[in-house]
């Protein structure tokens, strides 16, 4: 009988434990204030005029551990045309992926500018910061990675660091607005982190194809062809000024698929594209 009762004992233990989450054992996910201390740059939101802006007025890092970590973070800047953010199936759907493969997924809810063009990056370089500081998690390299408004955030903080710390070491960008230049750019985007009047310069200094340089890091570029908020081109231009340079550059441009498929099951060239980040990580980054 004793021994029944012991048998019985470890069966439901073993079940116990196949039945809890995957962090249950392992390291358990983060939240981190950005700025806990206040940013820098922080700005009054009009609530009057943008009653969403409140909801955006902190930069907030969530960090997900790998449970096996193979000394790789992704930084994930979810888009929404610098207005909104989708921090879904442009964000946390994809950190059961990442996190599989070895990588410390962090996904960042950045402050929404409202024509404030410094502060979306300096979201994205502190955060850069924070977690190259965490040798804990066993992190030596940090990506950024971005969907959209958020792939002209990863693109800019590529093309826009200011020193080793806030220089990627790679880069992902999934239909991404690239130029604030008409009439190519999303009018959306240009107005949510320019303004409605922005300067020549200005407007310059965030077309991302051209501030690319010999020293930008590697990009593995993704949309479709018959996107129909962000064009193309986009794309195009700044995968050309990569090459130009001679900056390691990859690009898959699917037929269909039009804006913000994101990670979403029901996009048709999901596993395809999946796939194909698997095999740039393997043969570009990891080599």
């Amino acid at each position: 009988m004793k021994n029944i009762v012991i048998t019985l004992a470890l069966i439901l233990s073993a079940n116990f434990l196949l039945a809890q989450p995957a962090g249950f054992w392992g390291p358990r996910p983060e939240t981190v204030q950005v700025w806990p201390d206040g940013a820098p740059n922080a700005f009054a939101y009009d609530e009057a005029a943008d009653p969403q802006g409140d909801k955006y007025k902190d930069a907030i890092l969530e960090i997900y551990p790998a449970r096996n970590p193979n000394g790789y973070c992704v930084l994930l800047c979810p888009g929404g045309g610098y207005a909104v953010l989708s921090m879904g199936h442009e964000g946390r759907d994809m950190k059961d992926w990442f996190n599989a493969r070895g990588f410390t997924f962090a996904l960042l809810q950045y402050r929404m500018p409202r024509g404030h063009h410094d502060v979306p990056l300096s979201d994205v370089q502190q955060s850069m910061r924070i977690l190259h500081s965490r040798e804990d998690l066993g992190i030596k390299n940090v990506g950024v990675m971005g969907f959209s408004a958020g792939g002209h955030l990863a693109s800019t903080a590529a093309t826009h660091y200011v020193d080793e710390a806030t220089r990627p070491d790679f880069q992902i960008l999934v239909y991404p607005v690239i130029t604030m230049e008409r009439p190519y750019t999303h009018e959306g985007s240009r107005f949510g982190l320019l303004g409605a009047e922005p300067s020549e310069e200005l407007v310059q200094l965030y077309c991302n194809h051209k501030q690319v340089t010999s020293d930008t890091p590697a990009a593995f570029i993704l949309a479709a062809s018959d996107d129909w908020l962000v064009p193309v081109k986009n794309s195009l231009m700044y995968y050309e000024a990569l090459i130009e340079n001679k900056v390691s550059a990859t690009m898959h441009i699917y037929p269909t698929g039009g804006h913000g498929f994101g990670w979403g099951d029901n996009y048709i060239y999901k596993s395809e594209w999946a796939s194909e980040l698997e095999r740039w990580f393997n043969t570009v980054i990891f080599k």
